[in-house]
C-alpha cells in the first residue's frame, strides 16, 4: 500500500494555501491572496491578514480537493505551517488542521515554513541531491544552507540575513521610486526597460556567506533623493538595484558551492521568481558547472503544496506526528524541517 495522501496548510503571512502531495507527487493545490488588501497601506497588515485566512481557509481547502479530484475522507495526515510568521495568521492555519485531523483522526505534522520552500523544487524536480546547496531568498528571509536529508538530518546554516533580507529590499526600494507593492514583481516589471548598469550601486559584504540589504536599500534612497525636482529615471534604478541584489546572492551561492564541494545549488523562495536572478544564477552555474534547480514560478511564492510536500517528506521518513496541543513559533530558526515548538521532534520505525 503507497503513502497516505497529505493535505498541507500554509498561513504564514498574506497567502492562504493548501495542496495534496502523495509519494512526492502534487496532486492538487489552491491559493487565495490578501495581497490587495495590503495594498494600501504598503506593505502586510498582520490583524487583515489573520482575518482574510478566516474567511478563506475553508473554501482554499475545497477548492483544492476538487483540483485533485479527491474527497476530504481520502486525506491521510495532515501538515501546517508551524512558523516563521505572522502570529495571528499562523495560528489560524494551525487552528483548520488541529481540526482537520481530530476529525479525520489521521497525524499532524508542524512544518517549518522555509523548509517548505526548499521541499518545493522536489514537486518539480524530484528528491534533492545529498548534499546540496540551498539558497533561500524571499520577503523576510535570505539564506545559505547546506542540506542533506531534508526529513531527517539537521540543516547547515552557512550565511543568513543580518538585516533586510533581498524580498524586504526590494519591497522598501519600490516604495522609495514610487513603485506598487509588492516591489519584487514591480522592479521586475520596470526594470526591464532600464539599464543594469546606469547605476554603481554597492555589492554588500564580500567575501562573506551572510548577507545585509540594508546599506543597498539606503543607497537606492539616496540616489533617489539626489534627483529632487528632477524626473527620477525609475527604470535604470530599478534595473540597477536589480542588478546589485542578483549579483550578490548568485555570486555568494557559487562560491559556497565550490567552497563545500556541492555540485548541485537549488534557489528557492519568492525572489527565485525573479527573471534577473534566475537568468544570472543559470549563467553562473553553467560556466562553473554546477547544477542548477529552480522551482517553476508557481511554487516559489509561498503555497500549500510546498507544505505538503514537508509533510510527505515526514510521513515517508517514520517522522513521529506532533500532538494536537502544538503550538506555533513565530520567530523560529530554521534547524530542522519538522518544527513542532514545546515538543521533540522523533522518528519511529518505518
Amino acid at each position: 500500500m503507497g503513502s497516505p495522501v497529505v493535505l498541507g496548510i500554509e498561513s504564514s503571512c498574506d497567502e492562504t494555501g493548501v495542496g495534496l502531495v502523495r509519494d512526492g507527487r502534487l496532486l492538487g493545490h489552491a491559493l487565495a491572496s490578501s495581497m490587495d488588501e495590503h495594498d494600501r497601506y504598503g506593505g502586510v497588515v498582520p490583524e487583515i491578514a489573520a482575518r482574510a485566512h478566516v474567511h478563506a481557509v475553508r473554501p482554499v481547502i475545497q477548492r483544492a480537493l476538487d483540483a485533485a479530484g479527491l474527497r476530504l475522507t481520502d486525506v491521510g495526515a495532515v501538515a501546517v505551517t508551524t512558523g516563521p510568521g505572522l502570529s495571528g495568521a499562523l495560528q489560524v492555519g494551525l487552528a483548520a488542521a488541529k481540526g482537520l485531523a481530530y476529525a479525520l483522526r489521521v497525524p499532524l505534522h508542524g512544518v517549518h515554513h522555509l523548509a517548505g520552500h526548499v521541499a518545493a523544487d522536489t514537486l518539480e524536480h524530484g528528491p534533492l541531491p545529498d548534499p546540496c546547496m540551498v539558497l533561500i531568498v524571499s520577503g523576510g528571509h535570505t539564506s545559505l544552507l547546506v542540506v542533506h536529508d531534508l526529513a531527517r538530518d539537521p540543516i547547515l546554516h552557512l550565511g543568513d540575513t543580518l538585516d533586510d533580507a533581498a524580498g524586504e529590499c526590494f519591497d522598501k526600494v519600490a516604495r522609495v521610486f514610487g513603485l506598487p507593492y509588492p516591489g519584487g514583481p514591480a522592479i521586475d516589471r520596470t526594470a526591464r526597460e532600464g539599464d543594469p548598469r546606469a547605476v554603481p550601486f554597492p555589492r554588500p559584504l564580500p567575501g562573506s556567506h551572510d548577507f545585509s540589504f540594508s546599506g543597498l536599500k539606503t543607497a537606492a534612497a539616496r540616489w533617489a533623493e539626489e534627483h529632487a525636482g528632477r524626473e527620477l529615471p525609475v527604470a535604470d534604478g530599478a534595473a540597477s538595484i536589480q542588478e546589485a541584489v542578483a549579483d550578490v546572492l548568485t555570486r555568494k551561492a557559487v562560491a559556497a558551492c565550490h567552497e563545500h564541494g556541492v555540485g548541485t545549488l537549488v534557489m528557492v523562495g519568492g525572489v527565485a521568481a525573479n527573471t534577473r536572478v534566475r537568468s544570472l544564477a543559470e549563467e553562473r552555474c553553467r560556466a562553473a558547472g554546477i547544477g542548477l534547480r529552480v522551482p517553476p514560478m508557481k511554487l516559489c511564492t509561498d503555497n500549500g503544496a510546498m507544505i505538503a510536500a514537508v509533510g510527505d517528506l515526514l510521513v515517508r521518513a517514520g517522522a513521529e506526528p506532533a500532538p494536537l496541543d502544538v503550538s506555533i513559533d513565530p520567530s523560529a530558526p530554521l534547524e530542522y524541517a519538522a518544527l513542532h515548538p514545546g515538543t521533540t521532534v522523533r522518528f519511529v520505525a518505518a
